[in-house]
Order: C-alpha cells, then structure tokens, then sequence
C-alpha cells in the first residue's frame, strides 16, 4: 500500500462524493421520487440508486480492478486488494423528511482494513475526508481544506453526545446504556448518521454511538476519526468497521463510555 495510491483513490472519492452529493440535491426537498421500502423496511429512493449508480461508474473507469460494494446494488469483486464501500445515502429517513443531515459515504478498504474515507453532507456545502497517514480535512463550500481535529474535552460530563436513532438502542436490548450515557453528558442530541461522525472529527462532538450499524455506514469513518486525533471501536472498544455497530469519541472520553458500553455486548 503505497501513500501515492492512497493519495489517488483520496482524490477521486473527494470528487465523486460531491457529483453524487449534486445527484441526491436534485431530488431533495422535492416531490419528484417516490419512497420505496427494501426487504429490511428502510427506504430507499431513485436518489439512492442514481447517486450509486454514479459512483460506481466513475471508479469502475477510474480503478477498474478495484472491488465495489454498495448498499443498494451489491458487491463487484476486484484483484487489487483495494475494495471501495459506498453508501450514496446515508441517513436517507433524514433525507426524505427534507432534513439537511444526510451523506454520502466512501471509504476505501485495503486488505480488509479502512484506509481512505469521505464524509460529504451535501445540502450544508461540508466534507471530510482522509487517508491514512496523509491527515483529516474539512471542507466547507469552496474555502480551502482545513486540518480536521477532535475536541480536547477529558471529561464525558461536559460532552456533546449523539446518535442516529434513540430507539435503536432498545431494539437490541440496550436501552439502560443509553439512559446512562444521556444521564452522564453534558448534552444529547440525535444529530444522527454520518453527520454524528463528522461532528465528532471535527471537534463539534464528543460521541457518537450507534447499536446497529452496517460495513457502509462505517467504512468511511475509521480513517478520518483516526486521523483526526480520535476513535472509532465496536462496544467493546475494538478498532473495526465489522462489528454491526459503532462508538466514535475524540478519544479522551472512550474508557468513560467503555465502562458503560462494556455491559451490554451485542446479543446479550
């Protein structure tokens, strides 16, 4: 894995994200799609499949024997040891409802570990992306890229914690450690799915936790939490996109939520 390939696929998940962000801006806060519901009940839109659809035509010409999984159209398998994992919208509950919080995800995996990530919220003009070691940066309209950083806070009691969906967590049984964690912040917020993530990259949150996650919703967010100074674990406080589930900090507060989040394991 040379840092001039890393450098490539940065590049062109930077510029992609923002062509499949413009696709999903044609068709939000409009009446020009209809919501679909997939075999799991989550929804799904023509935006979700065009913007993939975009993505997956712009790498494929890019880095043709590169892998590609999607959310929405599966998995193409690739001879380079790089597998690109997308997720054209993430957070598309938020995307239909006309909320402004939903993203584009990229992450770029490299022998099973996540070496390059992009988060790009479209209708707020904001990116961050990163590759591992080449740094975290932010991105909001045309400013130039800035250095993406946590927050120095050491204490969970005078931190911003978020998550996707509050409910969530007491349909895997672990709605005590949400109770917990809400009791000892500072602040709880649901400014949910990847937007959370990028908040806490950028220094704007603390936590984010979420109990039911997919590879998609966490490929793009271990470089980019990484190189920014914090943590991205399973409950258990291992560093993996597999888990099924997620904690991101700025990593002065991960060993508080540890010890709340170590009670409940997944399947419990």
């Amino acid at each position: 894995m040379r840092p001039a390939d890393l450098r490539k696929r940065l590049d062109l998940a930077r510029a992609v994200a923002r062509e499949a962000g413009a696709i999903t801006l044609e068709y939000f806060r409009q009446d020009n799609y209809a919501v679909e519901l997939k075999r799991d009940h989550s929804p799904v839109t023509i935006a979700d499949r065009r913007a993939e659809e975009h993505l997956r035509r712009r790498i494929a010409d890019a880095f043709p024997s590169d892998g590609i999984l999607g959310e929405e159209l599966g998995e193409q398998s690739g001879t380079s040891g790089y597998r690109w994992i997308l997720d054209p919208i993430d957070g598309t509950k938020s995307f239909i409802s006309g909320v402004p919080l939903y993203g584009t995800l990229i992450g770029v995996e490299f022998e099973g570990r996540s070496v390059v990530g992009v988060i790009r919220v479209p209708a707020l003009d904001e990116m961050v992306s990163a590759a591992v070691g080449q740094g975290a940066w932010a991105q909001r309209g045309e400013s130039p890229p800035a250095a993406a950083r946590v927050s120095g806070i050491a204490r969970l009691a005078d931190s911003l914690f978020c998550t996707s969906e509050v409910k969530n967590f007491g349909k895997t049984g672990r709605a005590a450690a949400y109770d917990r964690l809400d009791a000892a912040c500072r602040l709880a917020r649901t400014w949910g799915d990847c937007y959370g993530y990028l908040l806490v990259a950028t220094g704007r949150a603390e936590v984010m936790i979420d109990p039911q996650m997919n590879v998609w919703d966490c490929a793009a967010l271990q470089p980019i939490l990484e190189e920014a100074g914090g943590t991205i674990t399973d409950w258990r406080g291992n560093a993996t996109i597999h888990a099924g589930e997620a904690i991101a900090t700025n990593g002065q507060v991960l060993q508080e939520v540890l010890a709340v989040t170590r009670e409940f394991p997944r399947g419990a």
